[in-house]
């Protein structure tokens, strides 16, 4: 199963399609998870484009779908409500049931968090929730009209700007928004709880954060976003947010067994689709993430490939010289090595490859002991013996073919 998003649809609350997207892992899936974003927002909000992603390479597959009369979904925003984005919450989770497996995990961000908390315990199968900016209570979202509240309570609706974007907003919607108390919702879930909130949210307080926690009974967790606001624009907030879900979420899933049914005996790297460098990678049972530094368009949420290249030096040379200790009973104490990389002209007094540079690994390894000259000269020559060594010094041979992934 290759890491990737697929695009699906699915009948809402209305009978309206929904559309959606589906962000499988490098792997066999571990846990479904259900995404519910902001009021007015979509899927494809850079922050649920990169939880999702971040989730799928620790083998949580994610659903996440605009609702009703949103994005690119059908059917008419003015007729939803709060009660609307719960009936199409429970029609996602019943779509994955049906076609894949029910959602172990409900993620909302704004409003979309308090509709997780208010259908989490209509959804049996959910073991963990997770909030991002949510409101204690969904009439909150009222702020966000200003002046078009009292014209919508006095006229029946309104055109409302939120964003770039002009919305209808009925009187129907402000009604239904002030009858959804959530208080007895989080007291009754009894699901594991993550909040997380920054306090310089400026659309929703984080007040809210502390009246949905004081709420909610215990496992529950929060998680300060510092420095973010509402909609974590920022792509490093929204990176360790992200950070954040993954580390938690496993302590309430099953064990991860990647090597499933498919098993992998070697290492696939693929795109996720979120940036433009980023790729998800699988060697065995171990998820990870590959991209390049901002500095050169990437996102920095993995290492980069030269990255991999030090980091398979490094780790190669301290377990030789592991080895070496335990064998002549050595005692070095705890081993380090520092790898850089760097590229060096020919003429630098350095054999070239033909294009005037040469790739140099820089290694330092330290240990916690003192060196005579000839420990010394016996640690370099066992390092100098490791077989990413051997293989970056005396050059290796890479075949490639080329396939359509539908091929056998």
């Amino acid at each position: 199963m290759p890491a990737h998003a697929q695009r699906v649809e699915f009948p809402g609350h209305s009978g309206a399609t929904l559309a959606a997207r589906l962000d499988l892992p490098g792997g066999p899936v571990r846990a479904y998870a259900l995404f519910a974003h902001c009021f007015t927002c979509s899927k494809d909000l850079m922050a649920a484009r990169t939880i999702a992603a971040d989730l799928a390479r620790t083998g949580i597959a994610v659903l996440r779908f605009d609702f009703t009369g949103l994005g690119s979904s059908e059917g008419e925003f003015a007729s939803t409500n709060f009660t609307s984005n719960i009936a199409d919450l429970i029609a996602a989770a019943d779509y994955l049931r049906d076609h894949y497996q029910a959602p172990s995990v409900l993620i909302g961000h704004s409003l979309g968090g308090a509709a997780v908390l208010a259908v989490a315990r209509h959804i049996p199968e959910v073991a963990a929730v997770v909030t991002i900016g949510a409101p204690a209570d969904p009439s909150h979202v009222l702020h966000q009209l200003g002046s078009s509240l009292q014209e919508i309570e006095d006229k029946g609706e309104a055109q409302v700007v939120l964003g770039a974007k002009t919305f209808t907003i009925r009187r129907q919607f402000i009604e239904d928004v002030r009858r959804g108390a959530l208080r007895e919702a989080v007291a009754a879930m009894k699901k594991p709880l993550l909040i997380l909130h920054s306090p310089l949210d400026q659309v929703v307080g984080v007040d809210n954060a502390t009246r949905i926690f004081l709420a909610a009974k215990h496992p529950k967790s929060f998680v300060s976003l510092d420095r973010a606001d509402h909609f974590l624009t920022d792509p490093r907030d929204a990176a360790f947010a992200a950070q954040v879900i993954s580390g938690w979420l496993p302590r309430y899933l099953a064990a991860d067994a990647p090597q499933g049914d498919e098993p992998i005996e070697h290492v696939r790297v693929m795109e996720t689709g979120v940036g433009k460098f980023q790729n998800t990678v699988q060697a065995g049972r171990h998820r990870l993430f590959a991209d390049e530094p901002q500095s050169v368009g990437g996102s920095d949420t993995g290492p980069s490939p030269y990255d991999f290249l030090s980091i398979a030096l490094g780790a190669c040379t301290s377990m030789t010289l592991r080895l070496y200790a335990e064998r002549k009973k050595l005692d070095l104490g705890r081993i380090q090595v520092d790898v850089s990389h760097e590229k060096l002209h020919v003429q630098d007094g350095v054999a070239g490859d033909g294009v005037g540079k040469i790739d140099c690994f820089n290694r330092v390894i330290s240990v916690d002991r003192d060196l005579s000259d000839e420990l010394r000269a016996k640690v370099v020559e066992i390092a100098g013996k490791c077989p990413v060594h051997r293989a970056l010094e005396t050059g290796s041979r890479v075949e490639t073919e080329v396939r359509s992934r539908d091929e056998p």
